[in-house]
């Protein structure tokens, strides 16, 4: 570190060169020298006789500093101004006080603006010249136009967009950004005005070290830095230590108070020439700066540098309550989203797709980079989030920590090793637990700060060289920065977590709900199969009794009528004949549909009998019972192919093929009739496509005969259900397909039809390869 042109010096740091340490411990509140653009006294606070000058007054007023030593202030003002400012000393503090003089003791008589305060056992005199034709640039209306923005500004960036703009606009510098500091001492630029042909510094992040300790301290004491000229060669005080103490005076509320070296280096590696730090202080700590910026030298007038710190002191004056508001805003947001995702849940029939499907997603909730929704042995992936396979791993080392409903880490690589992988995706995790037992958890992610921001000057090189001395650059700064918070995301907020809560609480009350209505679904379920089961035996039972007790009085009926018929038939007339000829063929009928009604009901009270049956074996046995209706109706029946051998019931299955040969030669009109049998290709499926294919056998029986249109394809399979009149198509008590089908569902298969009217039709059914 290059040492002050003064005899005062920190021994600590004699010797060494510059580094992040030392920096922290320049004094830069003891520089013993000021900026060459003022001229500065230090009067002993009780005789008011300069002790100290700065080596310039001969330049700026004719007058060498030794020639001022022991000298009272008459020898520059007359009595007028003179007495003014004896009047000030009893009530000065560190507090400036701005004083216009012309300096009736200087030759030329130049007009002067004195700032004033009392510090460390001197009072300070500090003279900057002004033109005598200038005019006071303070504006009222201004003013109040900028504090009534501050004041209706909803937001602390809105405020802050709003102070840069009014400093820029008083000031004239090149850039005016607000320079926000974080939780770990770093900053970044929160909102900024420039020249249109510079290049944004908006949203950079610089680290702690570039504001040294002390200098945060010095900012907490004094407002506003100024800087006119950053190529400034300092001037020194003389003497060099106060007499009175022996040492370099403390110059914390100077206003022309020389600045490090190295923060001179700093703003030219940056390019500024000219610079102004104004404060924002809130609740007694840095909140942060307006800095100012300008490419070529630049003295702004004291005034205008005391209405700039007036409007940052009102702007710090409001911090708490933008902040407040900020936060409040922050968490309706939370809330506005959560509602419209609990909203998305709640309609939502698999309510998991609410969390990710629809406008609004888990990861609208909170601020963060990626989400991941681990439910049901899935895991579901939302903006930026590590691996599938690296989430697995987290959620198996959550479910190894001591059980916690909210598990939040802004360092997960600290915790476990195998997080460094993680780091740039989620250096930052915020967990809520479902079910730890099964690996549910919503997962919130947040990268490493190294990855997630722009930081400025990364890429510059790592040291200066001036004189032989080493200066800090902002690379240098970067790397040290970057050690402290490598592996490290954004901390995650309190009312984030409270969020997360909120949201494991309603996935869970959404779960539970489910789960009690599925329970009394299934309670119901089980109740309703018991009862229809009870009812199925209960009419089985029935048509089985009822068909047994009803044959007997219709044998009766029927015989007694074939008796009349054959022993006085010739006693009755015409009409009476018909009549008992009507009287056996109704009760014929009716035998029928008591038969198919038994058959109906064997065929669901019987279980199968199942075993390996040759389906070709089969298909033959029913073709030669039928042979006789076979020749008589003039009709072929042929095999599509080979067909296989299966376990099944031999005579279900018999009884099905019956049903359906015997239906296919009586509904056809055609000469020569035809029936195909066979295996249906793999890929035929019933038209409600339940079961997998692979697992059935699908046969089909196809002729030629008169069709059924579509709408019928239903109908058919109902028991007594017929398309046609009774006397048309050989009659038939019209159960035969409701039987058939029942045979089929006892294998686990469906029946069904696929026909048009007139174009024959071709009936398939399955068979369950699993009997």
């Amino acid at each position: 570190m290059a040492q002050p042109a003064v005899a005062y010096t920190d021994e600590s740091l004699v010797g060494t060169s510059i580094n992040l340490t030392n920096c922290d411990r320049e004094p830069i509140h003891i520089p013993g020298l000021i900026q060459p653009y003022g001229f500065m006294l230090g009067l002993d606070e009780h005789t008011k006789r300069v002790v100290q000058a700065s080596a310039n007054t001969e330049t700026l007023l004719g007058m060498a500093a030794e020639s001022l030593l022991g000298a009272g202030l008459d020898v520059l003002l007359g009595p007028d101004k003179l007495a003014e400012i004896e009047a000030i000393w009893p009530t000065l503090t560190e507090v400036a006080r701005l004083v216009g003089a012309r300096l009736d003791g200087v030759a030329e008589r130049p007009f002067y603006k004195l700032v004033l305060h009392r510090y460390d056992h001197l009072l300070w005199v500090e003279g900057e010249a002004v033109d005598e034709s200038s005019v006071s640039s303070f504006d009222l209306p201004v003013l109040n136009l900028t504090l009534g923005r501050l004041l209706t500004a909803t937001t602390t960036l809105e405020m802050g967009q709003v102070a840069v703009e009014q400093v820029r606009e008083l000031t004239g510098y090149d850039r005016v950004a607000l320079y926000r500091f974080a939780e770990d001492g770093s900053g970044y630029v929160m909102a900024e005005t420039l020249r249109a042909d510079l290049p944004p510094w908006l949203g950079m992040h610089y680290p702690a070290t570039d504001i040294p300790q002390q200098a945060r301290a010095m900012y907490l004491k004094n407002w506003l830095r100024f800087i006119a000229n950053a190529n400034y060669v300092p001037v020194p005080l003389v003497p060099a230590l106060n007499p009175s103490t022996g040492r370099p005076p403390d110059m914390t509320y100077s206003v022309l108070r020389s600045v490090s070296p190295i923060h001179l280096e700093y703003l030219r590696n940056m390019g500024t020439a000219a610079s102004m730090v104004i404060s924002l202080i809130r609740d007694g700590e840095l909140w942060g700066m307006i800095t100012c910026h300008h490419q070529t030298p630049r003295l702004v007038s004291y005034e205008l540098r005391d209405l700039c710190q007036f409007l940052a002191k009102a702007m710090s004056a409001l911090l708490n309550t933008k902040e407040q508001h900020d936060e409040l805003e922050y968490r309706q947001r939370i809330r506005r989203v959560q509602g419209q995702l609990f909203a998305q849940m709640n309609a939502q029939q698999n309510f998991i797709e609410g969390l990710y499907r629809q406008p609004t997603t888990l990861l609208d909730v909170i601020s963060c980079g990626g989400v991941a929704i681990c439910l049901e042995d899935e895991i579901i992936c939302l903006g930026q989030t590590p691996t599938k396979y690296q989430i697995g791993n987290l959620v198996a080392w959550l479910r190894n920590q001591p059980r916690q409903e909210i598990f939040a880490t802004s360092s997960y690589a600290t915790l476990n090793p195998v997080g460094l992988s993680m780091r740039a995706t989620a250096s930052g995790v915020l967990a809520a637990a479902l079910s730890p037992e099964l690996g549910e958890y919503l997962l919130w992610f947040r990268p490493e700060q190294v990855q997630s921001v722009t930081w400025a000057g990364r890429h510059e090189k790592n040291q200066t060289t001036v004189d032989g001395q080493i200066f800090l650059s902002p690379r240098q700064s970067f790397e040290a920065w970057k050690q402290t918070v490598e592996h490290t995301a954004t901390p995650w907020r309190p009312l984030e977590l409270e969020a997360a809560q909120e949201i494991r609480r309603h996935v869970t009350e959404v779960r539970l709900r489910i789960f009690n209505e599925l329970q009394a679904k299934a309670a119901g379920l089980a109740r309703l199969n018991l009862e229809l089961e009870r009812s199925n035996d209960e009419l089985d039972s029935f048509a089985y009794v009822a068909s047994h007790d009803l044959k007997e009085p219709l044998r009766g009926i029927h015989n007694y009528s074939v008796f009349l018929l054959e022993d006085y038939a010739d006693r009755l007339d015409t009409d009476g004949v018909s009549k008992l000829q009507t009287l056996v063929r109704l009760s014929q009928r009716m035998e029928a549909l008591i038969e198919s009604l038994l058959q109906l009901a064997r065929v669901g009270r019987l279980e199968l009998t199942v075993e390996p049956i040759d389906l070709t074996e089969v298909v033959a046995g029913v073709v030669e019972m039928l042979q006789p209706r076979i020749e008589q109706t003039n009709t072929t029946v042929a095999l599509a192919g080979p067909l296989p051998t299966f376990r099944a019931d031999r005579v279900r299955l018999s009884g099905i093929f019956n049903n359906l040969l015997t239906n296919a030669m009586r509904y056809n009109e055609q000469a020569d009739k035809q029936i195909v049998i066979g295996l249906a290709p793999a890929d035929v499926r019933s038209p409600r496509g339940t079961g997998n294919p692979a697992d059935y056998y699908v046969f089909f029986v196809r002729d030629n005969g008169i069709g059924i249109a579509p709408k019928h394809h239903e109908n058919i399979f109902k028991i007594f259900k017929r398309l046609h009149a009774q006397d048309k198509y050989g009659g038939g008590a019209g159960a035969g397909l409701a039987i058939a089908k029942k045979m089929v569902e006892k294998h686990e298969g469906e029946l069904w039809v696929d026909s048009v009217y007139g174009q024959g039709a071709t009936f398939y059914f399955s068979i369950s390869k699993h009997l």
